[in-house]
């Protein structure tokens, strides 16, 4: 096999972090002359960058092994991401994978597919480390018009129900001076949006004189970078100097990621969380207080052990009190050695969906009044990927996600990809959470 005009397709699952460390593999396989296949075009290659925060996610990255082996049988798989960091045997025994690469080797994968070409099929040692020391950098956009901007990576908080700290090893982040760069060489390469991410990017800087603050307000100077957006942070970590900057600021953007889990102090103690719901919720009003138009989506972890229907009841009034505009819900799965185990309460499989229906109900009422109060006003959007075949669209500075009624776009639709534009917004599409819009021109 020559390594030349190879082709490999990609399947991501999980946080923004993998789908970053995807476009990076990607560019990556680029320089070694693997390009992404084309759209029906049988791949030499599938890389599939796996999750495993929870069990179904474990479970569902391994349907998506066995289906693209069915789908393309001579295809050579490569396995990485964190089911890959826990399980390595169990991903080894599928059909079809030729390389399974942990998350301290993920961006390794374009050299192993040598290693592979030459040799077969190779299995790397992929048991978790004990600490991850080092550092993968990655600043990429793969098919998508914004770059993922990795600033951190591992994680120290040990909730009683995560595995992530095993996967992902303990946190650690690059010097600022590298982050600006690669912000730098983004903008070089036309882009307008960059997604900040990690697994607890509030963590930046720790054990050196620097913290997540002084990061955004270098990133704030970067020339050609018209938008910043905070992934996901802990709501112990967002100070009230970062929301004063970020409110102040041009280019970072009025939206928010806070996960919460529950909603109930009790349950927040049982999953070792490092708040209870009154800093959240002054958390919350401090955002509403210095950005009042902000998306603020949460995390919540719905049937944990321990959260007792009275416990259940306190978080879904808790959380129905809150000015968000989305919830995020997992329905809590056992994780192996993981301290959660030693909770003695357990809530029927039966119980967890019927409480995931009522928040996810909650979360629909949410984001219904929340688009609500922007329908007839004009914000800006950067348009993504517009082409002829469906509608263009793409998210509003406070991350209503858009589409561009055709007609109002005159020409060629592809000459405002990658454009910021004005538009008027319409009514709302809540089924699939899109907002209906016409171009001002």
């Amino acid at each position: 096999m020559n390594i030349n005009n190879l082709t490999a397709d990609y399947l991501t699952f999980g946080c923004k972090l993998n789908y970053a460390e995807t476009s990076a593999i990607e560019e990556l396989m680029v320089r070694k002359g693997i390009i992404r296949a084309e759209f029906g075009q049988s791949p030499d290659f599938i890389i599939v960058n796996t999750c495993s925060v929870t069990s179904e996610a474990g479970k569902k990255s391994v349907r998506a092994i066995r289906a693209a082996h069915k789908k393309h049988p001579e295809a050579a798989i490569i396995v990485t991401g964190c089911h890959a960091q826990l399980h390595a045997d169990e991903l080894a025994d599928l059909e079809g994978v030729a390389v399974i690469a942990g998350n301290d080797r993920k961006l390794l994968t374009a050299d192993y597919i040598d290693a592979y070409i030459r040799n077969g099929k190779i299995s790397i040692n992929t048991l978790p480390a004990k600490d991850f020391r080092e550092f993968e950098h990655s600043c990429a956009r793969g098919e998508r018009t914004r770059f993922f901007l990795k600033v951190q990576d591992g994680c120290d908080y040990w909730c009683s129900y995560c595995t992530i700290p095993r996967a992902r090893g303990r946190s650690r982040s690059p010097e600022i001076q590298s982050l600006v760069a690669q912000a730098q060489r983004a903008a070089e390469l036309g882009g307008k949006e960059i997604v900040i991410t990690g697994v607890n990017i509030g963590d930046f800087g720790k054990n050196s004189p620097h913290n997540f603050l002084d990061l955004i307000k270098a990133l704030d100077k970067v020339e050609g970078i018209e938008r910043y957006r905070i992934s996901s942070i802990e709501p112990n970590l967002l100070t009230d100097e970062i929301l004063d900057f970020t409110a102040s600021s041009n280019k970072f953007m009025p939206h928010f990621h806070i996960p919460l889990q529950s909603g109930s102090d009790e349950v927040l103690r049982l999953m070792r969380r490092r708040y209870d719901t009154e800093m959240f919720a002054h958390k919350i009003e401090n955002v509403r207080r210095v950005m009042p138009d902000a998306f603020i989506g949460i995390d919540l972890i719905v049937g944990a052990r321990g959260e007792k229907p009275e416990l259940f009841e306190e978080s879904y009034d808790f959380i129905d009190s809150l000015d968000i505009s989305r919830l995020h819900v997992f329905t809590y799965s056992e994780r192996a050695d993981t301290a959660a185990l030693d909770i003695p309460f357990i809530v029927s499989q039966e119980e967890k969906h019927a409480r995931t229906r009522r928040m996810l109900e909650l979360s629909r009422r949410k984001l219904e009044s929340f688009c609500k109060r922007f329908e007839g006003t004009q914000r800006r959007v950067l348009v993504e990927h517009p082409c002829s075949t469906k509608p263009a669209g793409g998210f509003t500075d406070n991350y209503l996600r858009v589409v561009i009624d055709p007609a109002s776009m005159p020409g060629d639709f592809g000459a405002f990809d990658n454009q910021l534009v004005r538009v008027e917004l319409g009514k709302a599409d809540i089924d699939n959470e899109t907002v209906n819009a016409r171009l001002i021109l």
